[in-house]
């Protein structure tokens, strides 16, 4: 080229990863015309940190073609071959080529650039990308304000990259360079290998924002103390031993979180933070805190859980902004009593402390946490000899909402988790340190094993990594709901192995009136849930021959004789007690009557080598001396058939004054019946279904403030009247459905109708049909918000109900605009909701057989459009865009926020103080909105979300504050958007290949046990 020196000779050759890869510098730089290009717009700075460096001769100019590999060559010697390596090696092992192919193919689109945003965090080569755009299009890069960029790189690359970044970059506001998009074989989140960060990156003059989680730091970098405008300051998951001093001289910090370091003590200067208003220090080694602590006064959220502190300096008195304070799982033996006397302090969380005294102020507080702690209990004995050793007390952890693993170490732990669920991992339990994952699913049918006569009592639990064995059993404590009957019937823990589900010994635990916990050993991680079912008793049966005898009813019983197996085998039994009114009233016949219900299984062969005798009591009132043996049926049941066989004619039965006996060769189900019908297998079926169906209703009702908020549930009979009486303070609506029977565990779906939408991006929606699986002892409600295309100018409320479509009555009379105009509705129909959802039929709804799809119809009350000045929900709005939260928990976007708002309604004062937004702001809300109540909760809610933009943990605090406002409606949908919102973020990196795909759940399809054993 015309007018260009020689290079420096000392430059080293290009590697093969420049020659082969889409980095050519031929594909940089534009063809201005034939035989040139254009010159570097902007030469890229070579980092001051790398050693071995050399400077280019002054007054040396470079042919453009080569001025992309001279960034690089600025390295000499060993170095860069070993930056040179690294890079071709992360090439290859990532597959960035046809990215960097994307990003180079023009100027005229960058394919990982929205609006001012710039995510490199989950694409193979991230660094690689970078440093093509700094040179390739140097001018949009300086429009970006957000950047994410992951820091599992070459840690000189990675390097050589940042170093870029304050010049290419320079109105960068948040800077998030975070590991733990990897995992380990386990499952846990590897660290990334960002452990400094260059100088020059305190040139981000305009920096807020600065997230530096998972990765090896072991010191604050010292440029992180000359950021004069950092608001928010992540060090989460590093290897942080101590704070710097100077720390204490950011002017505007408001966030800082150093959760899960090895922080051992703090800097007294951390009091000198008087803008600081959230501090996370969570899962250190803290045993102490300075004084100074008590300076911080603008201080909201104080969270110090999981540390060594033995006790907490009076200071914290000084704290009066102070609105929650977390210290559970530490060592306290006392807390100052001056707490109580923090003005805004809304909770205080001691749990699992050595807390055995409390001051009487701190006793009787409302906002107080004290589970775990041995309060009244007197010390412990002293050891009997100096010389005897203390055991070490186990280490406690509680895990927040937030998080989904913790590590476990040969030295045991007790944990508790955000759900309720508690573990107890013993000294000696695992023998290398392992990190345990968890998980809380929604029951399912494919997920729920439940026999013909189980009921559910808790959710599913899912405990990583599956399979692991420990050296001695783990303690498991499960929450669950009461069962409703308690005669005859056992409560248990029931997990999977391998490809079939078991029972374990489960001990019962109460610690308040309807909270109560199953309790059991487990060998090994898999799936938990916890199941009502009838009383089973088993025995090991020994070639001897022995009695197995029900301990619910004493009559039954089975003989084995000697020689009846060869082997030992495993025999169980239950016994179902049946109430002879329904089965009379099926039958039409006042004097039926039958026995208690008798399930048998085995292990090993189908069958036993000599018959076994069998003893069921006669059906009640009959007596064998006065009986009619002709209208004795003995019946017998084999899954999966689907009818009850009368086998009296192949057995001989023998009968006493109150049992019969009677002798077989392998299990099933049998039932003794006594009626005057002689075809009774049919009638069985029928009433076997019968014992096992659940009488419902089902509910339709609207928010008062808000009637596009509806409330969809279903209810036992027995629980209507009274839920209604706590629901119509808030909801109104039509009569319950009349009484439907369901199955445990049968799905439903309800169906809006008549131009009604779900205005949702919901998991269990499908084309606006809301899924449902039914469990008696389970919560089955949910809140959706819909949408009309109705035209309800014209068409309002009014409207006739046709035939057969709801109860007469349940919707207001009144002369209709429109004669043949329908009301919208929403109605209930049995099954999944199938992938091709169809219209469904008037004809359905007519049918009104067992078998019936249709089970009811609600009308729905949409209110009548003000005409123009009624604009829609969100209609002119003009509000920023906004992501609360981020790609790993799930995002909320501006319309999630929106739908929340329309839903809060006269609620939202509460949620608002919850959320800490202070009194007097509350009061200018309502004053500048006085006739306005929709702007009040959408300027609260936003202006709210755009302060924690970019905070973690913001989306958890909005769930809690939901919560504690009793709109748990919404929080439970919030978590539904935010799990579709996780599960797209593992499809994405699943398809980048930086995740393994989760383990398998099992479904329908996975190898169930025997009915017998299921029951």
């Amino acid at each position: 080229m015309q007018g260009a020196h020689e290079v420096s000779p000392t430059l080293h050759p290009r590697p093969r990863w420049l020659k082969s890869s889409p980095l050519q510098p031929e594909s940089l730089f534009p063809q201005r015309e034939e035989g040139s290009r254009s010159p570097l717009p902007l030469p890229l700075q070579l980092p001051q940190a790398l050693p071995g460096q050399a400077c280019l001769r002054a007054g040396t100019c470079l042919a453009s073609k080569d001025s992309w590999w001279v960034m690089f060559a600025a390295v000499e010697g060993p170095e860069l071959e070993a930056v040179a390596a690294a890079a071709e090696d992360a090439l290859e092992a990532a597959g960035a080529e046809d990215a960097l192919e994307a990003a180079g193919a023009g100027s005229r689109a960058l394919p990982f650039l929205g609006g001012n945003r710039l995510s490199l965090d989950l694409s193979p080569g991230g660094c690689h990308c970078l440093l093509r755009l700094c040179v390739q299009q140097p001018f949009q890069l300086l429009q970006v304000e957000f950047l994410r960029l992951s820091t599992h790189e070459d840690p000189q690359l990675l390097e050589a990259t940042l170093a870029q970044v304050p010049r290419s970059l320079s109105r960068l506001r948040s800077l998030v360079l975070k590991g733990g998009q990897r995992r380990d074989t386990l499952g846990a989140c590897l660290r990334g290998a960002l452990t400094t960060l260059p100088a020059g990156l305190r040139g981000l003059a305009h920096l807020a924002h600065l997230d530096l989680s998972f990765n090896s730091l072991e010191t604050l970098p010292a440029c992180i103390l000359r950021m004069r405008g950092l608001g928010a300051l992540l060090l989460s998951h590093n290897c942080l031993s101590e704070l710097p001093e100077a720390l204490g001289t950011l002017p505007a910090l408001t966030f800082l979180a150093v959760t899960h370091n090895r922080l051992q003590m703090l800097p007294p200067a951390l009091g000198a933070l008087s803008t600081l208003q959230r501090l996370d220090l969570s899962q250190n080694l803290l045993d102490t805190l300075p004084p100074e602590i008590g300076g911080l006064g603008n201080l909201l959220e104080l969270n110090l859980a999981s540390n060594r502190l033995q006790s907490l300096p009076a200071s914290l008195a000084g704290l009066r902004s102070l609105r929650l304070l977390v210290v559970h799982s530490n060592l306290l033996a006392s807390v100052p009593a001056s707490l109580a006397r923090l003005p805004l302090l809304t909770r205080l969380d001691l749990r699992d402390n050595r807390l055995r005294d409390l001051p009487p102020e701190l006793l009787d507080a409302p906002f107080v946490r004290l589970q775990g702690n041995p309060l009244g209990e007197a010390l412990p004995d002293a050891p009997s000899s100096p010389g005897a050793a203390l055991v070490p007390e186990m280490p406690r952890l509680f895990l927040t909402s937030d998080l989904d693993s913790f590590p476990v170490t040969p030295g045991g732990c007790s944990v508790t988790l955000a759900c309720g669920v508690r573990l107890q991992f013993p000294a000696g339990a695992t023998i290398t340190p392992i990190t345990v994952r968890y998980r809380v699913l929604l029951p399912e049918p494919g997920l729920v094993p439940l026999g013909p006569h189980d009921a559910l009592l808790s959710y599913v639990l899912e405990l990583q990594p599956h399979g692991v064995a420990f050296q001695q059993d783990v303690g498991l404590w499960l929450l669950f709901t009461p069962p409703r009957a308690w005669r005859c019937r056992e409560v248990v823990v029931r997990t999977r192995n391998d490809s079939s589900w078991s029972d374990l010994e489960t001990f019962l635990e109460e610690e308040a009136p309807k909270r109560l916990w199953a309790h059991c050993q487990v060998p090994h991680f898999s799936w938990f849930l916890v199941v009502s079912r009838p009383v089973s008793n088993a025995c090991l049966v020994p070639p001897e021959g022995t009695l197995l005898c029900s301990s619910g009813h004493p009559g039954v019983k089975v003989i084995f004789p000697a020689g009846a197996t060869e082997e030992p085998r495993r025999v169980s039994m239950q016994v179902v007690r049946v109430a002879g009114q329904e089965l009379r009233a099926l039958l039409g016949e006042p004097e039926a009557a039958v026995s208690p219900l008798l399930c048998l299984a085995q292990s090993g062969p189908p069958s036993f080598l000599r018959p076994v005798t069998v003893q069921l009591p006669l059906p009640s009132g009959v007596t064998g001396l006065s009986l009619d043996r002709s209208r004795l049926h003995l019946l017998y049941w084999a899954p999966p058939a689907a009818t009850w066989d009368d086998i009296t004619a192949q057995v001989v039965l023998e009968l006493t004054h109150l049992y019969a006996r009677f002798q077989v060769t392998h299990f099933s189900w049998y039932w003794l019946w006594y009626t005057t019908k002689n075809c009774v297998g049919g009638l069985a079926r029928k009433a076997w279904e019968r014992l096992r169906l659940h009488r419902v209703n089902l509910i339709a009702l609207q928010r008062r403030r808000d009637p596009e908020q509806v409330l969809l549930q279903c209810l036992p009979r027995n629980k209507v009247d009274a839920t209604l009486r706590r629901l119509l303070e808030r909801y109104r609506g039509p009569e319950p459905s009349d009484t439907v029977e369901m199955f445990e565990g049968e799905e439903f779906f309800a169906a809006f109708e008549r131009g009604i939408d779900v205005d949702a991006d919901r998991p269990d929606c499908v084309e606006g049909r809301i899924c449902f699986v039914f469990y008696s002892h389970l919560k089955n409600v949910k809140e959706v918000y819909v949408t009309t295309t109705l035209d309800r100018e014209a068409q309002a409320v009014r409207g006739q109900v046709g035939k057969g479509v709801g109860p007469p009555g349940c919707l207001g009379t009144g002369p209709s605009s429109e004669p043949h105009s329908m009301p919208p509705q929403v109605s209930f129909y049995r099954g999944a909701v199938p992938v091709q959802v169809p219209e469904e039929a008037e004809a359905a709804r007519q049918r009104k057989g067992a078998d019936a799809l249709w089970m009811a119809t609600l009308p729905i009350k949409l209110p009548r459009l003000r005409g123009s000045e009624g604009p829609r929900r969100g209609a002119g709005l003009s509000l920023a865009p906004l992501n609360l939260g981020d790609a790993e928990t799930g995002f909320l976007t501006q319309s999630n926020l929106l739908s929340v708002a329309g839903r809060l309604g006269p609620d939202w004062p509460a949620v608002a103080l919850h959320l800490g937004v202070s009194y007097r702001e509350l009061q200018r809300i309502r004053h500048e909105f006085r006739d306005d109540l929709d702007g009040q909760i959408r300027h609260m809610l936003f202006s709210w979300a755009e302060r924690q933009a970019g905070h973690p943990g913001a989306v958890g605090h909005l769930v809690q504050a939901l919560e504690q406002s009793d709109r748990q409606d919404l929080a439970e949908e919030v978590r539904a958007v935010l799990e579709l919102g996780r599960r797209k973020y593992q499809d994405s990196i699943q398809r980048t290949g930086l995740a393994p795909k989760d383990p398998e759940v099992p479904g329908s399809s996975a190898p169930q046990p025997s009915e017998p054993a299921q029951a």
